[in-house]
């Protein structure tokens, strides 16, 4: 915005012959549109990357002492653009994707941001990120996981994280370490997801690595990711008899469908959980001891703070903060506004195609990161080819790096106890 002051001094510096850039005051603020459900049933998963978000643009202008290895720490904003601070600008897309669609293009047309990150649900990356591709602004996302997000051939896209085609793939290693390592066999598993484009996507990937890999889908149950009960489809998973339920589910059906299980007394040998609502902070609060034994593919876990340092020191800074860890969603969000910052620093301007050229060229060594990967490099579809997964199980409501078996905390509960025997 230009005050009313600045005006006049413009206009006096027309009078005098001379023109007065508008940059130096232009560069005093960065908007950058973040698109993430704040309200309706991902409310809680919102907020969490929005306070790692706010830590992460706190951290960009005004610095973190004592943590030297993390870019920006030194605060004072970008030092290419003269120290421009961040200046984050919040749509709310309700996990609706038309109302993610229209945010993303207020927060372009109405908010002139210069780039967009989200939007967490994958349908709803899917439409906002098409605008974006419309209007050719840089949009980067840090925690989406379908794998065609990034199939689409779109110049603007960038996301971090690594996709469910890896994540799945993670899942039938993992069995085949178990068997090497303790002598256990999966052979039966049912598929249990929801049935928007995520949890579409993950039983088809989850169905073909199945047959690859000789293990039978015993049942394959979809439901409404916004449904109010979970009874029939628990009694036909139930009926199916499975070794292991592989589920994909928001926060509030994952917490539903465990309800469920001890109500009908559903207790398979493990759940193996594709992340999302089972490692929201709310889970284990909500469920307690009931949460218990389950295992998640995950991209962070605290205890690897062993190998990292990064990791517990600004895991320190969100504690101070919000009272709160990070979990494996809003770590994600704070390494992507990190990228994104890395590229408009580096782009030394605000212009999106600069930007874009920027993001393209990134080269983020893992050790500057929070993250256990080898770093962030983006392919030519925008994918970070660097992204890797990892399993974590709850033990004393905690989570644990169990696999890989190299990088673990604690050795794996398998199987998971029946509900009338734990304590």
């Amino acid at each position: 915005m230009v005050t009313g002051s600045f005006k006049r001094l413009m206009q006096l510096g027309l009078s005098l012959g001379f023109t007065v850039s508008v940059a130096a005051q232009a560069q005093q603020e960065i908007r950058i549109g973040v698109v993430y459900p704040l309200t309706g049933p991902g409310a809680s998963t919102g907020a969490e990357m929005k306070n790692a978000l706010e830590l992460a643009t706190d951290i960009i202008n005004n610095g973190a002492k004592n943590i030297p290895n993390l870019p920006f720490s030194a605060g004072g904003g970008l030092p290419n653009l003269k120290g421009a601070k961040i200046k984050l600008v919040f749509g709310d897309h309700q996990g609706n994707p038309q109302v993610g669609a229209s945010e993303t293009e207020r927060l372009i047309t109405q908010e002139k941001v210069v780039a967009v990150m989200g939007a967490y649900n994958s349908n709803v990356t899917q439409t906002a990120s098409q605008v974006a591709q419309r209007y050719s602004i840089p949009f980067l996302n840090a925690e989406s996981s379908s794998a065609s997000l990034t199939a689409r051939g779109f110049k603007w896209f960038f996301r971090t994280t690594p996709h469910d085609d890896l994540f799945v793939q993670n899942f039938y290693q993992f069995y085949a370490d178990l068997e090497a390592k303790r002598g256990i066999k999966v052979k039966q598993v049912a598929l249990f997801n929801e049935n928007t484009q995520w949890g579409n996507e993950t039983t088809k990937l989850e169905t073909k690595l199945a047959a690859d890999k000789g293990i039978t889908v015993v049942k394959s149950v979809s439901y409404p990711q916004k449904t109010t009960q979970l009874t029939s489809e628990v009694q036909l998973l139930k009926s199916g008899n499975p070794q292991v339920v592989m589920q994909s589910s928001y926060l509030g059906d994952a917490i539903m469908a465990m309800k469920t299980y001890k109500e009908l007394g559903f207790s398979p040998d493990m759940i193996l959980a594709n992340n999302s609502g089972f490692t929201d902070s709310e889970f284990i609060k909500t469920l307690g001891k009931d949460a218990e034994f389950i295992i998640t593919r995950e991209v962070w876990s605290l205890d690897l703070a062993n190998t990292n340092p990064l990791i517990k020191q600004v895991n320190d800074l969100m504690q101070a903060r919000y009272k709160i860890n990070f979990t494996g969603n809003s770590s994600r969000t704070f390494t992507g506004l990190l990228t994104l910052a890395d590229a408009i620093n580096r782009a030394a301007s605000t212009e999106p195609e600069a930007i874009r050229k920027a993001l393209s060229e990134t080269n983020i060594d893992g050790k500057k990161t929070i993250m256990p990967w080898k770093g962030i490099k983006f392919d030519a579809t925008g994918q970070n080819i660097y992204g890797a997964g990892i399993l974590v199980q709850i033990v004393d409501g905690k989570y644990h790096t169990v696999w890989p078996f190299d990088m673990a905390a604690k050795d794996v509960v398998w199987p998971m106890p029946k509900w009338d025997q734990r304590k």
